[in-house]
């Protein structure tokens, strides 16, 4: 039996996320830089997509979680919001992932990422493409304070994380430390229409991603793994992010990773 090569490979993978697209972007490259087409397919889904420890839908939540974060890469996020739905992701849990990117990359890449959904839901439906709603989110009906939840869904990824806040920030900017509870946490987080590892898996790529904030990639890394995520699926997400943000950041989260195992081990 012959082996099929990395292009066959790649293509075949590319083909299961977004096959027309994917044709579109080699073609479009043919008569400038064949050779960055080929490599897309070879590399990009032959080496780093045909990989086996994150499923598909779990890659694609990854992705579109740093092109919005990245904000830089709208026809790249689009094809990737049609992969998305394609392995298995709903319109909400994409609206989900985007809508958390608010609290790490702000609320203009968040609105950007917003519109390119809906303008590839416009497409869709014009192609007579019937995608999955799923669930919405179901509000907090406890009388707890917003502080009270946020506090309860931060504790879930690091039952120390809320003291160290407090203590970090109590004198200094008290708000800072009600708004990350009140609208990251209560507002954001507490959301319970995207599975709490999903959530994890978005941020750990984006911050990974953005590369400017090392120590709370640190905390979602960790929190990860309080959660469920396995040091494989973290690893599996930082070579992912070598297609879409390049080495540095990759080899960056990768380092952040061993620092983490390294401090759980003690």
């Amino acid at each position: 039996m012959i082996e099929e090569s990395r292009f066959e490979k790649g293509y075949k993978k590319l083909s299961e996320i977004d096959g027309e697209a994917g044709e579109m972007v080699v073609e479009n490259l043919k008569d400038i830089s064949p050779d960055l087409g080929k490599y897309i397919i070879e590399y990009c889904f032959g080496d780093v997509y045909s990989r086996d420890v994150l499923d598909l839908k779990s890659k694609e939540i990854a992705v579109v979680a740093a092109l919005t974060a990245l904000g830089n890469a709208k026809p790249q996020l689009k094809v990737h919001i049609n992969g998305a739905l394609n392995v298995g992701c709903s319109i909400n849990e994409i609206k989900e992932i985007i809508l958390q990117m608010s609290v790490y990359s702000g609320f203009p890449s968040c609105i950007n990422g917003m519109n390119a959904l809906k303008e590839v839901l416009n497409e869709r439906q014009k192609q007579g493409k019937n995608d999955l709603i799923g669930d919405s989110p179901v509000n907090e009906t406890s009388s707890n304070s917003r502080y009270e939840i946020g506090a309860k869904e931060l504790e879930q990824l690091d039952s120390m994380q809320v003291e160290r806040l407090e203590k970090a920030y109590k004198d200094f900017s008290p708000s800072l430390t009600k708004f990350i509870l009140e609208y990251g946490y209560a507002d954001i987080f507490a959301r319970n229409n995207l599975d709490k590892k999903y959530r994890q898996i978005a941020t750990i790529a984006a911050l990974t991603a953005l590369g400017n904030a090392q120590s709370q990639l640190k905390f979602h890394i960790n929190g990860g793994l309080n959660i469920g995520l396995s040091v494989d699926d973290i690893k599996e997400i930082m070579l992912l992010m070598t297609v879409y943000s390049g080495f540095p950041s990759a080899i960056n989260g990768t380092n952040i990773l061993k620092e983490v195992l390294n401090q759980r081990k003690k």
